[in-house]
């Protein structure tokens, strides 16, 4: 499973990193620090047709996971 850390990037280069790593295969992981690119990123997958979840860390981050 490919991992894209896009922790500490404001939109739209965390959904651009999403596309460009997806564009390589799935599964993908992707790390974010706010909200703002879950939502963003959940559009692209909506678009895609690709299923996402994604659970918050203990350090206050979030992992995405699209298939």
């Amino acid at each position: 499973m490919k991992t894209v850390d896009a922790r500490g990037y404001s939109c739209p280069e965390p959904v651009i990193m999403t596309q460009n790593a997806v564009k390589e295969g799935l599964p993908v992981t992707i790390l974010v620090d706010s909200m703002t690119p879950v939502k963003n990123i959940s559009r692209f997958a909506g678009n895609k047709g690709l299923k996402m979840s994604y659970t918050e860390t203990d350090e206050g981050d979030f992992e995405i996971v699209l298939e």
